[in-house]
């Protein structure tokens, strides 16, 4: 079971706290965010909260002033004074804003994906509507697997992250139906990443696949339960990997 430090919701006009509801599978939006370090750091906090108000117009349920209560709820409940490396994730829909902290998990080496026939709902938009995969996430181990969501014989996005395919040290990433991450984007912006469909009959021409995303940073998969496709190699795992934590020790600090 998830242990949570942190879980408060409030009325999205006022401010004032309420009863707490996490508002999966609701009209409305979330981000999740990795905040860590003493005081506290939030990786790509600007690019989150773009997508977020992107995503909330979209929905009709942005309000003029929710990108400030957002930030006046963030140092609110952070303090600057604990030490961080947990997740933080707000939920919003039209009533209420919804922000909750969970740790964040210490993933495998030997980490694998199942394949899943499945695609979100308005998979281009980080929405709420997330019953069919917290089903299928909890059955597993999360810590050493994830979900693979596929439809039409097509790899789109995994349950938690975007996904990365490698083959002759050129990076692929899926064309669309699934939701671009902030990881991803800052990939995108620092290595070539070529579209490409990705169908599961194909899958044996890569050498590594590589998750990316709040909750798993950059993780190399060893394997994939449901088929034969196996790792080769951690070559670009490793470059990515090391783009990553220069990044993440640089970013600016919350209370700044």
């Amino acid at each position: 079971m998830v242990k949570f430090l942190l879980k408060k919701s409030y009325q999205h006009n006022d401010l004032k706290e309420v009863e707490f509801k996490d508002l999966w599978n609701d009209e409305g939006v979330f981000t999740t965010m990795w905040i860590y370090g003493k005081p506290a750091k939030i990786l790509f906090l600007k690019s989150h909260l773009n997508n977020l108000i992107k995503s909330l117009k979209i929905y009709k349920i942005l309000k003029k002033d929710t990108k400030s209560k957002i930030l006046r709820l963030l140092k609110i409940n952070i303090d600057s004074k604990k030490k961080y490396n947990h997740l933080l994730r707000i939920a919003l829909n039209k009533n209420l804003i919804s922000i909750s902290l969970r740790k964040k998990i210490k993933l495998s080496n030997k980490f694998s994906l199942k394949l899943i026939n499945y695609q979100r709902v308005k998979p281009e938009h980080k929405n709420l509507k997330y019953k069919f995969i917290l089903k299928n996430l909890s059955k597993l181990d999360v810590s050493k697997k994830d979900i693979a969501l596929c439809v039409n014989g097509k790899i789109l996005e995994t349950g938690t992250s975007n996904i990365l395919f490698v083959s002759e040290n050129r990076i692929y990433s899926p064309i669309n139906k699934y939701y671009r991450g902030n990881n991803l984007k800052f990939f995108e912006k620092n290595f070539k990443i070529y579209k490409k469909n990705i169908f599961v009959k194909d899958l044996k021409i890569f050498d590594e696949i590589i998750l990316v995303g709040s909750g798993k940073s950059v993780i190399s998969v060893t394997k994939i339960d449901n088929n034969k496709w196996k790792r080769k190699s951690i070559k670009i795992f490793k470059k990515l990997s090391n783009k990553f934590k220069k990044e993440s020790k640089k970013n600016i600090y919350l209370y700044k």
